[in-house]
């Protein structure tokens, strides 16, 4: 059997598998087993027991279960919520100002802690029964909510990133440095866009009817909800841009300072603290498992010589440098609508991102170039956009799942997707800009 006839093999094994309701993980090792026996026997199961064990030991990997129960403790403790109201505050009499209070809230989330599904949840509890009931259009309702709460692939600390650097070897560091901007641009980009079909369409987004107006004295006041939060913020994000800890004893900071301030105001409990534990332990096996199965898989096929036979493909469209790149996007945006962004990483990252490397950085993007060095940092930023707009493609999109376990019962899964359509076309937008332009995501390396 050619490599070739083995590709295709694979790829119809992991769909039938999946359609059969096997967990990726699972699915992903069962083939990479088959695979390594059968090309170099027994052997083949020790090389790849070996390279799991040589991705677990990466020290940054400790960041991502810390994150993760960071983001558990704040989902269960009330500082989100007061956050959310003391924004709401100061965006009391403008129009559309939920929804940007909303997108606000998630930026502010996804740099204290990196997770998505959490983010979705829980600003859908917090954020969507406010929207609806100042009569809010529901498409736009979903659609901030959704895009808004997927920005932690993006904002540092991602995990997607951590992930990312850990795969490819590309210093963290230097990728949450390149992340910044592109995640913020993304950010003001989704506020903007509100702003205008506020203005644009008033009936989307009717201004609050206030009981009382509301004082200069009352946002003062307000403010108190929003000190937590920046705290965490500026230690996390202070600590790693400050030159002062690495990401994994960055994290740790954060997980101390998110039990600190919940014990401070009262809301610690031993129930608290043990849910949060399962629920980490639970989401961290999950993506280890996927990170196996993904690992055993990408190197069975690097053994039979996949990455050599799909580089000879692409390289063989005999299209300039972008427009391998441009396949590339076009290959994620695909396999995003079908697979989780781990498996992406593992499975593709290895054959695609040397294909990149090998290219003349002069070549790379339309208007501007790179230095070699920063080709990988680069194309991390790339992925990473890709997978933001992942988490909101039909069918699959997990973040409308994640909306609708906690929406109300006339909301429905076709309403969510409806409201993604503008935000996907936002997000195509900024991956346009970052492609175009590669220096954005290198101003601040320098």
């Amino acid at each position: 059997m050619g490599i070739a006839e083995l590709s295709l093999l694979l790829v119809l094994g992991i769909v039938v598998l999946l359609a059969m309701g096997v967990p990726l993980g699972f699915a992903s090792g069962f083939l990479g087993a088959l695979v390594a026996y059968w090309k170099l026997g027994d052997r083949g199961f020790y090389i790849l027991g070996q390279r799991m064990y040589d991705l677990t030991i990466e020290h940054a990997l400790l960041a991502v279960p810390l994150f993760i129960f960071m983001a558990m403790l704040l989902e269960r403790s009330n500082i989100a919520k007061d956050m959310y109201d003391a924004m709401s505050v100061w965006m009391s009499r403008t129009r559309g100002g939920i929804a940007i209070v909303t997108s606000v809230m998630a930026m502010i989330m996804a740099a204290m802690s990196g997770i998505i599904g959490g983010e979705i949840v829980l600003l859908g509890l917090v954020a969507l029964p406010q929207m609806l009931r100042l009569n809010y259009d529901k498409h736009l309702a979903c659609g901030t909510i959704c895009a808004a709460g997927s920005l932690g692939t993006m904002i540092p600390p991602s995990i997607v990133l951590i992930m990312y650097g850990v795969v490819t070897e590309t210093s963290i560091h230097a990728l949450f440095k390149a992340a910044l901007i592109p995640g913020l641009l993304l950010a003001f980009s989704y506020i903007v866009y509100i702003a205008i079909r506020a203005h644009l369409r008033p009936q989307d987004a009717p201004l609050p009817v206030l009981e009382q107006e509301v004082t200069f004295h009352d946002k003062i006041i307000a403010l108190k909800g929003l000190l937590p939060p920046m705290i965490l913020v500026g230690a996390i994000l202070g600590s790693i841009y400050g030159g002062i800890t690495g990401i994994t004893e960055a994290a740790a900071i954060g997980c101390i300072g998110t039990i600190i301030l919940i014990t401070l105001r009262g809301e610690m409990s031993l129930s608290l603290l043990i849910e949060a534990l399962q629920r980490t332990m639970r989401s961290t096996g999950t993506i280890m498992w996927v990170t196996f199965g993904a690992t055993a898989l990408a190197g069975a096929y690097s053994l039979a010589g996949g990455p050599t036979f799909i580089a000879g493909l692409i390289l063989g469209l005999d299209v300039p440098p972008m427009g391998v790149i441009l396949v590339m996007m076009l290959i994620f945006l695909f396999l995003g609508a079908l697979l989780d962004w781990i498996g992406i990483v593992l499975l593709v990252m290895p054959v695609f991102l040397p294909i990149v490397m090998g290219m003349d950085p002069a070549d790379i993007g339309l208007l501007g170039t790179l230095s070699p060095a920063h080709v990988s940092v680069w194309f991390g930023i790339l992925f990473c956009i890709n997978m933001q707009v992942s988490f909101l493609s039909p069918p699959f999109g997990p973040a409308a799942f994640y909306l609708k376990s906690v929406a109300p019962p006339e909301i429905s899964l076709a309403d969510i997707f409806r409201g993604f359509l503008p935000f996907i076309g936002i997000q195509l937008m900024v991956l346009a800009v970052m492609m175009a332009f590669p220096e954005i995501t290198t101003l601040l390396l320098h």
